[in-house]
């Protein structure tokens, strides 16, 4: 039998994007960079604990500041595969002209390449959203995957819903829904083709994960939201796919007690406490390795699946 692989990635965006799409003000001085200050520390004794390694996607501007550099370099000399999330986390990247789109990816890549000592492979738009103009930018600046394409039904519903009510308060989100025809997309490995949710012989792409069968969303919030027991359901509904892909957010290591009170009535999962979210995660991680499952990187994953796809 083919050799099972999973991997844990994490989107490091800082607590601004999070009232961006909220469409909230200001966000409080002490809580802006709670990721890196508090949520960094925690993932890398999360996933030293349970022995696997990290794929952090981070965004380029926020390592301006020395501990945020200083912070990711260190995963990065313990083994964590740094990935490129843009410069500055643009959720409306796709509905920008093409010269700002190449800035966005290759800023994002040049900040993380001086903080760590080498550039990225992989990439990941923010809020999942992605076209086949990415695509060909991806192309251009040699980016070895792509890890945006999120087919799941409950994700988009929900994630639309969102919006139409937020806008219905009187507020504005930053997000943006990508086209429904994604949920057409494969959700093993493949290379894209034109469009980008069929398959083609273009750049490599990781789908987000997604169980099998209904395809229910199998990222940090839905497993944080659902308690070690239920996590252990959703991760069990995976079994049998050659990669999973268990991505997380950095907020995932944080709850209201970390200084998020004002964004807990918007975020419900910053209402569960950081350790039943540690629990959770806790519990899917060590039901993938029972079913055999071996943690690699997403870069190493890549490379296995790049001849395969």
């Amino acid at each position: 039998m083919a050799t099972r692989l999973a991997s844990l990635s994490v989107d490091l965006d800082e607590i601004p994007s999070y009232f961006a799409i909220h469409g909230l003000g200001e966000v409080p001085a002490a809580s802006r960079h709670l990721v890196y200050d508090v949520a960094l520390a925690r993932l890398d004794e999360l996933a030293r604990a349970l022995s696997v390694p990290l794929t952090c996607f981070a965004i380029g501007a926020d390592l301006s500041r020395d501990v945020a550099a200083n912070g990711l370099r260190a995963l990065a000399v313990r083994g964590a595969e740094i990935a490129n999330h843009t410069l500055d986390h643009r959720y409306d990247l796709t509905r920008l002209g093409r010269d700002e789109i190449t800035r966005q990816i290759a800023g994002g890549a040049r900040e993380i390449a001086a903080a760590v000592g080498e550039a990225p492979v992989g990439f990941r738009a923010p809020g999942y959203t992605i076209t086949d103009e990415v695509f060909d930018v991806l192309t251009e600046l040699g980016v070895a995957y792509d890890a945006s394409v999120f087919p799941c039904p409950a994700y988009w519903a929900a994630k639309t819903t969102a919006i139409g009510l937020i806008r219905g308060r009187g507020r504005v989100s930053r997000s943006v829904v990508d086209t429904p025809r994604v949920l057409a997309a494969p959700t093993r490995p493949y290379r894209v083709g034109k469009p980008y949710w069929k398959r083609g012989g273009g750049m490599l792409e990781i789908p987000v994960q997604v169980t099998r069968g209904p395809r229910l969303p199998f990222i940090g919030t839905s497993v944080t939201l659902a308690g070690p027991a239920r996590a252990r359901w959703l991760a069990r509904a995976c079994v049998g796919e050659p990669l999973v892909n268990l991505e997380l957010h950095g907020i995932d290591l944080l709850d209201r007690a970390d200084g998020l009170d004002a964004l807990a009535p918007y975020q419900h999962d910053v209402r569960v406490p950081l350790g039943q979210k540690q629990d959770a995660i806790e519990a899917v991680i060590r039901t993938l390795k029972k079913a055999g499952y071996t943690f690699v990187t997403m870069r190493e994953a890549a490379e296995r699946f790049a001849g395969a796809a």
